[in-house]
């Protein structure tokens, strides 16, 4: 009987270990941004991805946002890899100084910006919900007119 027993577990074990490996997680969808309307290409375009509307536009407080910084040269394209399903939104800037920051003169804009579904933006930036697009599986292609307020 332990003779057999033994057959069978050795039997198990050596079939566990030729078992394949678990699925891999999919990969998420890729989200892809085109810039429009730059009016220089000094300084790099900062933008952050969110999908917590009390992040939105800046993204602060929410640990799961995602940023990308890129140079403001040619073509201006985002590229946000791996994003799990989910709706979210889109705030970029035109960082013409490099500073690292949106500058303002009297809480107006001196820099472009501008947002996913290119969202109205009347007396401050818009809603979550005005801004919001879904990922859902296959890839995502926005394009994003930056505007200039002076």
């Amino acid at each position: 009987m332990k003779v057999r027993l033994a057959a069978g577990l050795a039997a198990l074990t050596l079939l566990a270990g030729a078992a394949p490996p678990p699925p891999a997680a999919s990969p998420g969808t890729t989200v892809t941004v085109a810039v429009e309307g730059l009016r220089s290409h000094k300084g790099n375009v900062l933008a952050c991805l969110t999908g917590n509307p009390r992040g939105f536009p800046d993204c602060t407080g929410d640990p799961s946002a995602r940023h990308l910084s890129v140079a403001a040269t040619g073509d201006v394209v985002l590229v946000f890899r791996d994003v799990p399903p989910g709706r979210y939104a889109i705030s970029l800037f035109h960082d013409e100084n490099a500073n690292g920051k949106l500058d303002k003169l009297m809480m107006m804009p001196r820099e472009g910006f501008g947002f996913s579904r290119n969202a109205p933006v009347r007396f401050g930036p818009p809603s979550f919900s005005a801004a919001a697009f879904d990922v859902a599986g296959g890839a995502v292609r926005e394009a994003v007119r930056l505007r200039y307020m002076l």
